[in-house]
């Protein structure tokens, strides 16, 4: 048996809450930028993903008009900060909204460290940064995507296993549902099946029901 949600009988907020409740968990783009007047606006944002290998292109997702999108439109470039476990009160103090004349890298304690290719700083204290120029950006709904080129990637020598960030050394945080946030968890390793090697029982197989 399953419950029905309609969003067109839904208020908007929750059916909102519904669809943040069962998309996860989702990666956080701890987003930095800098606005025309020099402020330095840092920012986690969790709708976030891959949007092409080659270029290399992210993208995330501003909830409404807020100084993340303001200062990219107007500057042409960003950072996302890896956003990991060790520092999640900081990362949940700046989603706090501040005044646009506020840097959060100030309210928050933490580290500007100058980046190779864009005029945002980088958060010192993240283990991994991607430095993107503005690709594009398109109005979806009462939401805007923001399409990042990346630029540059650096990433602390501690987390790496040769040239392979290592998945428990970057320990990652993830939002949830309402003010959960999720932390990594077991870690499952399983090679993808090639078309001819498909086992002809996979289908008999048991399972547990959803």
């Amino acid at each position: 048996m399953r419950t029905h949600f309609d969003p067109a009988e839904l208020p908007p907020r929750d059916f909102y809450r519904l669809l943040t409740s069962v998309v996860v968990p989702r990666p956080i783009a701890w987003v930095s930028s800098t606005s025309v007047a020099g402020v330095h606006n840092l920012a986690p944002h969790s709708f976030f993903t891959v949007a092409s290998v080659t270029p290399p292109i992210i993208q995330f997702t501003s909830v409404g008009e807020k100084d993340t999108l303001r200062n990219i439109q107007a500057t042409g470039d960003f950072v996302v900060n890896f956003s990991p476990v060790g520092l999640f009160e900081e990362i949940n103090a700046t989603a706090t909204a501040f005044d646009s004349d506020v840097s959060e890298f100030d309210r928050a304690g933490l580290t500007r460290e100058p980046s190779l290719t864009v005029s945002s700083p980088r958060v010192q204290e993240s283990p991994s940064v991607l430095e993107c120029r503005l690709h594009d950006t398109i109005p979806m709904g009462n939401c805007t995507l923001v399409f990042g080129l990346v630029t540059h990637a650096a990433v602390n020598t501690r987390v790496l296993d040769g040239d392979h960030p290592r998945i428990d050394l970057l320990d990652p945080l993830s939002r949830l549902g309402l003010d959960e946030w999720g932390t990594m968890g077991e870690i499952k390793q399983i090679r993808r099946i090639r078309t001819a090697d498909w086992p002809r029982d996979f289908r008999s197989r048991p399972h547990t029901p959803s």
